[in-house]
């Protein structure tokens, strides 16, 4: 991992397999400038295991569990900042970073509806100095109104509108983010709720959430700034029998009212693929948002790695090559890896991906399927997975000034003795 290669063994590599890309029709260079201009939101909760700033003692619910016990966690908003900063320092191109809303700066302590622009301030002067954009989450889970696993749905009017009030106050969040740091911000709602035994009524409880989220949207966003999505869920610890934003309800939903459509890779049961939804969805939905995720057996949340699910994706969002409609968003939390190498080896995965997926010749091997030569294109889908894709990716980090190879991973081990270290 030490060994770095020169920039002149980088640059032959490139030469020769921009050779080999040429005999498919492929230009690396194009790739490699539409790869550049893709940015990815980093979850700002994997540096912290989803404690957040809150003056407050609530555990986490809604079924989310983090497992693991790697030192460093930061602490406050200063060391999560400085590690996003480093982890960032190590991905090429421009990127952004995902708050939610328990990630709030504040002397005292505030309660989910009263949460303000101004609790921000911190995150906004960091973004404005860094150049990042910033999305962001309410935070429907880790509150006493949220023990019953039930939040919009609830049927307690008292207990929903507190919960309303908390989406509303995010919106104005969200606007507020965007219009300060000049890029849009993605506002995604995920809301726990859901029954661990079979519901009788789900009619009535999705009747409540379409009231609450009625309320909250009501007002459309000024798409300049914000971007509204909503994000469903298949079930959850605690809620395994039925969840009240199933996919249907959303997408529904997001088609009827005009707002965005949150696809978690985790979301869904274990033999969907969420590559296949991407065509369907916006053919009717204004945009989509990706969670990129690696579920395993179930939604926990894993690192992303290079996996067939992630390539998938990957493919389909340039053979679809509508960007303009798409924001590409990380999501998981794992304490059992160093924190912000975990930032790095979701992030890195994402980019090869994509770049995979750029550098196949998409139009030669369209063009064989409305022919019907399938048997061509099998050929062809087989050879490009020996095609020389690292060497173009190495190429694309060296000219970003970020490590090239696993290098990278010395310097992860340098700062964890550092600045990880440090940290009780």
């Amino acid at each position: 991992m030490k060994r770095s290669p020169t920039e002149a063994t980088l640059k032959a590599a490139y030469e020769a397999a921009k050779e080999r890309y040429a005999d498919w029709g492929v230009d690396p260079d194009e790739a490699l400038k539409t790869l550049a201009t893709l940015s990815l939101s980093l979850p700002c909760w994997q540096g912290d295991d989803v404690v957040g700033f809150e003056k407050k003692s609530t555990a986490l619910s809604g079924g989310i569990l983090v497992t693991g016990g790697a030192p460093g966690r930061a602490r406050n908003g200063d060391e999560l900042r400085t590690d996003l900063d480093f982890s960032l320092s190590l991905l090429p191109g421009k990127h952004r970073v995902n708050l939610h809303a328990m990630y709030l700066e504040s002397e005292k302590a505030i309660d989910r509806d009263a949460v303000e622009p101004r609790h921000f301030d911190r995150w906004v002067a960091w973004a404005k100095e860094k150049k990042l954009g910033l999305d962001f989450n309410p935070t429907y889970f880790a509150h006493p109104k949220a023990l019953s696993g039930l939040t919009l749905s609830h049927p307690d009017r008292s207990i929903r509108d507190f919960w309303i009030e908390h989406g509303l106050a995010c919106r104005r969040v969200a606007a507020d983010l965007g219009r300060r740091t000049g890029s849009a911000c993605v506002h995604n709602t995920w809301i726990p709720d859901g029954y661990k035994d079979a519901p009788v009524d789900r009619w009535a409880a999705r009747h409540l959430l379409l009231e609450s989220l009625d309320r909250i949207h009501k007002t459309p966003a000024d798409p300049a700034v914000e971007i509204d999505a909503v994000e469903s869920k298949l079930f959850g610890i605690g809620v395994e029998s039925a969840t009240v934003g199933s996919h249907e309800f959303y997408l529904g939903y997001a088609v009827q009212r005009r707002l965005a459509v949150c696809l978690d890779m985790g979301h869904f049961h274990p033999t969907e693929d969420v590559a296949d939804k991407l065509s369907a969805v916006l053919l009717f939905a204004p945009s989509v948002l990706l969670h990129l995720s690696r579920p395993v057996r179930w939604d926990s949340d894993h690192v992303v790695v290079q996996d067939d699910p992630v390539l998938r994706v990957a493919e389909e969002l340039v053979r679809i090559g509508d960007w303009d409609r798409v924001s590409l968003g990380l999501d998981y939390f794992d304490a059992t890896l160093n924190r912000p190498a975990a930032w790095v080896i979701g992030a890195r995965a994402v980019l090869r991906s994509l770049l995979m997926a750029m550098l196949q010749p998409t139009a030669q091997l369209q063009e064989l399927e409305r022919t019907g030569d399938c048997t061509a294109k099998l050929v062809l889908v087989e050879e490009l997975k020996a095609a020389p894709w690292q060497a173009v990716w190495d190429w694309h980090c060296y000219r970003n000034g970020v490590p090239v190879g696993a290098s990278w991973y010395e310097s992860v081990k340098e700062y964890a003795k550092t600045t990880l270290a440090t940290r009780n």
